[in-house]
């Protein structure tokens, strides 16, 4: 990881980014978020998603058919069952990642912690 600022976190932010908790559902800022913009990570501020591809899934937290291209990395869960996402730029937890749920017709989710974003409207 390259030398990169990164902000000053609050506790509960260092707990979901640092330490990969999630936020309780319905709680978050962007869960019903429809502003048009461009989400960032809370932690470096890396741009991650497009407004263009944020929808309701009803899951509680932001959801994303579509990450921004080379904005964030897979990497398998340490529960063995999914695929956490995080900035590819820091390494902060954003959240986990489904596919073949049909929500959208890229059938993916990215299901993000709203404490893991910032927001920039266009």
């Amino acid at each position: 990881m390259e030398n990169i600022p990164l902000k000053k976190l609050t506790k509960e932010e260092e707990q979901v980014i640092l330490h990969k908790g999630t936020e309780y559902p319905f709680t978050g800022i962007y869960d019903k978020h429809t502003e048009k913009g461009v989400y960032l990570c809370k932690q470096c501020s890396s741009p991650l998603f497009t407004s263009d591809h944020k929808f309701h899934s009803g899951c509680g937290w932001p959801s994303f058919d579509q990450e921004i291209q080379g904005s964030i990395l897979r990497i398998p869960d340490q529960d063995g069952r999914r695929i956490e996402i995080v900035c590819a730029k820091c390494n902060g937890h954003l959240g986990h990642v489904f596919e073949g749920e049909g929500f959208t017709p890229l059938n993916t989710r990215h299901c993000v912690n709203s404490i893991s974003l910032d927001f920039t409207p266009k």
